[in-house]
């Protein structure tokens, strides 16, 4: 168990209004405990109140061990878990994560007529927001792995290939380079599907002058990598020249904007304008970015309504992209970290034009 950790969420609490709170995402219990738990279909909950109690609710199959400063309850597919938890719970306000299945929240209210649910995800997601020492130097390993796993299947590109065999070919590298498997699904799309931001691969054939967009991702020590880099096979077309260097420059833009203490929305801007004077704003579909750690998206959201405010630790992407329909598409993504003046990088992979 993590008391530091315990201690900012409790704190921040207290600033939310709650005096108590269940956190159930696998990654926040984790986050809190030192203990991977990933329940399926069974009740986990780890409660938490003003008063510092610290409460761990699992199912006997976990085979969680007694520690500390930390109440273990567990029970079996015999028992009820929601009467084990309404014991414990308070009367009034209850903030409730918001992965917690409803087939719970439902029960115990209907447990405890005098609970009053509430969203409790933002204590824990604001704590996990700026990552310490440890969590960064695995983030940086993440990176790195992810750098090399990418040039590796870069190298490996042939005409003919499919995109779905250019998804299994970052695995593999991904694995050998010590990953621990795919932060998410790899998205490796050639030509018009690189118009498809979240495209689904499938079996389209790479053919010379298509753009390559690879937007891939590892877990190392619990901890997700995620970065985007696009291509052109055999040759660009002054376009696809010009709309890959709009791209990188805003990358760049987006980066070189980030600092502590202004709102995110202030990156979002840097980068969409380099976009936008050059006249492809209404190509650019998405955020610029999202939070990473733990999670491959995770609090806080680098858009353009994002009102949080950047601090030192937090770590999240800048990926801007255009996409234009039935043609190509491109997005250059890397990974920062807010430092106190200003960010760090996490991938080392060039950005420069790639003909591959």
């Amino acid at each position: 168990m993590n008391r530091e950790r315990i201690s900012r969420v409790i704190e921040n609490m207290k600033g939310c209004g709650l005096e108590q709170i269940l956190v159930s995402a696998t990654p926040s219990v984790y986050y809190l405990t030192g203990r991977w738990i990933a329940p399926g279909e069974r009740m986990l909950a780890l409660y938490l109140n003003a008063d510092g109690d610290v409460v761990l609710f699992a199912n006997r199959l976990f085979a969680q061990a007694p520690e500390a400063g930390m109440e273990l309850v567990e029970f079996d597919d015999t028992e009820d878990p929601i009467a084990l938890l309404a014991a414990r719970v308070r009367p009034g306000r209850l903030g409730v994560d918001k992965v917690w299945p409803s087939q719970f929240i439902i029960r115990l209210m209907e447990a405890l007529p005098g609970l009053t649910p509430a969203l409790g995800s933002a204590p824990v997601d604001e704590a996990r927001m700026c990552k310490d020492a440890e969590e960064i130097a695995r983030m940086r390993e993440s990176s790195r792995m992810n750098d090399e796993a990418l040039r590796r299947t870069l190298g490996q590109l042939r005409e003919g290939m499919t995109e779905l065999e250019l998804q299994d070919a970052y695995l593999r590298n991904a694995k050998e380079v010590g990953g621990e498997g795919g932060s998410f699904t790899p998205i490796t799309c050639f030509g018009a599907n690189c118009a498809e931001p979240h495209h689904d691969n499938d079996g389209t054939r790479l053919k010379r002058g298509d753009s390559v967009i690879l937007d891939v991702g590892l877990m190392h020590r619990r901890y997700a990598s995620d970065m985007t880099r696009t291509a052109f096979f055999g040759f660009a077309t002054d376009e696809q020249k010009r709309v890959y260097d709009v791209c990188r420059r805003a990358n760049e833009a987006g980066r070189a904007a980030v600092r502590p203490g202004l709102p995110m929305c202030e990156f979002d801007r840097a980068a969409r304008r380099v976009i936008e004077d050059a006249g492809y704003g209404k190509y650019f579909i998405h955020r610029t970015g999202h939070g990473i750690g733990l999670e491959v998206h995770e609090h806080p959201d680098n858009s353009s309504t994002s009102q949080t405010i950047a601090r030192p630790g937090m770590c999240f992407s800048v990926e801007p992209g255009i996409y234009l329909p039935g043609s190509f598409g491109v997005r250059v993504e890397d990974l920062v970290v807010v430092t106190e003046d200003g960010c760090e990088t996490l991938n080392a992979l060039p950005r420069d034009l790639l003909i591959l």
